[in-house]
């Protein structure tokens, strides 16, 4: 018996029809619906209703439309002001020296060290102490007359300062904790980015005669970019919206001089100026929108040229 071979000819696309189709979602449309809701619910709804309610004089019972005012008494007013500028001052400290402790500890964590499972635990054990906590420990630490801090400088001849009572180092202080409770983190993600690194990068590099700032020059920091990146947005975007440790550690003080804009809001509402505290948190949204959208195409775009 003879076989005969048969070929199929392969089916003729459809005129007008794409020869590739996009795959299309196993779940219906109606899927998305309540996450949707809920996102609308929470954010887009009262997003909005801020950005009305901030050209409005208003109570709870009450609301009267007065444009920009609010927005006009928000700049014009100096301790307002000084707000707005310690905000990026203090984002600008925190995020910068995340990035650079964490990098710097990242590296020696994902080295041949002795230990190194333990220096690892201490140094990401603050990220998981409560915020508030860490400042009222920190508050009492840098008490000037009876503070560890300072009775530790005692011992050495030195005459500590006013860590938290000192208009000029206030905020920095604050800061410098901030930076002590946030470091972990991102030392954990430059960890992840470094460890990622294919171990070929680095014999090839040793094999050419690199010594290790070349290493680090040309191997591990360009090719550990995506962590930088991360760090530095996730740290920008707290360091604008910090409030808690502030409050709990200064309150603002002394006068104005450690305030921020969530602060500032904080206060607006408390002596019942309402319709300028919403300014405040639409003035808050705007500049870290203004600020963060750019910047992370930026470091996206670095990204990919690197």
């Amino acid at each position: 018996m003879t076989r005969v071979a048969t070929t199929v000819a392969p089916p003729r696309a459809r005129p007008g029809v794409p020869a590739t189709r996009r795959r299309r979602s196993p779940y219906p449309g109606w899927f998305y619906l309540p996450a949707a809701i809920v996102y609308g619910v929470l954010f887009l709804v009262p997003t909005f209703a801020s950005f009305y309610f901030a050209l409005t004089r208003w109570t709870v019972f009450d609301s009267q439309f007065i444009g920009l005012d609010n927005f006009v008494q928000f700049f014009s007013e100096p301790a307002l002001t000084r707000g707005f500028v310690n905000t990026f001052v203090y984002a600008v400290i925190t995020s910068g020296a995340k990035v650079v402790l964490g990098l710097a500890l990242g590296m020696l964590l994902t080295s041949q060290i002795v230990g190194r499972g333990y220096l690892r635990a201490v140094v990401f054990f603050p990220v998981l102490v409560s915020t508030v906590g860490v400042g009222i420990t920190f508050q009492v630490l840098m008490d000037p007359t009876r503070g560890a801090i300072n009775s530790a400088l005692a011992v050495f001849g030195i005459d500590g300062p006013g860590w938290l009572v000192d208009p000029s180092i206030a905020l920095l202080s604050v800061a410098l904790v901030d930076v002590w409770k946030g470091v972990g983190l991102a030392t954990l993600i430059y960890m992840a980015g470094i460890v990622s690194i294919p171990r070929e990068y680095h014999e090839a590099a040793r094999v050419d005669g690199a010594g290790s700032w070349t290493l680090f020059r040309n191997v591990i920091f360009p090719l550990s970019w995506p962590a930088t990146s991360t760090v530095v947005t996730l740290s920008l975007i707290g360091g604008l919206r910090s409030f808690d440790l502030i409050w709990t550690m200064t309150r603002g003080g002394p006068g104005f001089t450690s305030d921020v804009i969530a602060s500032v809001i904080y206060k607006q509402y408390q002596a019942g100026f309402y319709g300028l505290s919403t300014a405040g948190n639409v003035i808050l949204f705007i500049a870290v929108t203004a600020i963060v959208l750019p910047l992370t195409r930026f470091l996206a775009r670095r990204e990919v040229e690197l």
